[in-house]
């Protein structure tokens, strides 16, 4: 057992030998680590939460506190962890609450990545990923190997099912379907040169044109991208700023916005 000397550990938790215990770590009272467990630093676990084996949490983790529910009056609710599940920086997990069961769960074989939360009376089933700061609000259930994209929040009692895929950025409101890939429409343009922006930074009048009249091309003139670049290579001064342009949308393997 490896407890660092400025880490805080509550007398009565039960710290296996296989266990680490890093930097500047708080281990508040009712709480069971299982073997092999690591809180890498500046990790806070309260309780009443009972870890399996082979966890571990990255700095600034804040697993086990109390739910963001108003109605929440102290009571012991839990939180389970299952084992070998990587939680990384600045995640929140938070217990359950009375009238949602008191319990959250969380399965094995998870990675729940950076900033992601898990709210009170949630169950995450295993092999779950949870990218970064994806949001859980309370009462969801995750399960097995399903995957939350970045920056997803997901709505209070929405179930997302089985080997689904969310992708980043939508909001899910209503249940995902187990096996489905579900994402919010991105319909996202490019809209002309940073004009402004380059004069901010010492572009010349010449230069900025140069790049405004190229944009105009590529987004106005009805072409598809390989069109484009032709007529910008036969009309447009090919300044460094231009042949830039040009080379980086050649050489883009995943397309570039319009």
């Amino acid at each position: 057992m490896a407890i660092h000397p400025s880490a805080v550990v509550d007398a009565g938790v039960h710290v296996p030998e296989s266990c680490t215990i890093g930097p500047f770590c708080l281990v508040g009272p009712d709480v069971e680590m299982g073997e092999h467990c690591e809180l890498i630093s500046h990790v806070v676990l309260s309780g009443p939460t009972k870890l399996g084996h082979h966890n571990r949490l990255h700095p600034f983790a804040v697993v086990g506190m109390g739910p963001q529910d108003l109605s929440f009056k102290g009571e012991p609710t839990r939180l389970e962890v299952g084992d070998h599940n990587e939680i990384r920086e600045f995640v929140t997990v938070h217990r359950g609450t009375v009238k949602g069961g008191g319990l959250t769960k969380i399965g094995s074989g998870c990675l729940i990545m950076a900033y992601a939360h898990i709210a009170h009376d949630c169950f995450i089933g295993d092999n779950v990923i949870m990218a970064n700061a994806a949001t859980l609000a309370g009462h969801v259930t995750v399960e097995d190997w399903a995957v939350v994209g970045a920056l997803c929040p997901v709505h209070q009692f929405v179930t997302v099912g089985t080997h689904s895929y969310v992708g980043g950025g939508t909001t899910v409101t209503q249940d995902v379907m187990p096996f489905a890939k579900t994402c919010a429409v991105r319909d996202v343009h490019a809209y002309g040169a940073n004009s402004i922006g380059l004069e901010r930074r010492g572009f010349s009048k010449e230069r900025v044109r140069a790049i405004q009249r190229a944009f105009r091309i590529l987004l106005a003139a009805k072409l598809n991208t390989t069109q484009a670049l032709e007529r910008i290579e036969r009309e447009v001064e090919q300044t460094g700023d231009v042949r830039m342009l040009v080379e980086f949308i050649r050489r883009s393997e995943r397309g570039v916005v319009k």
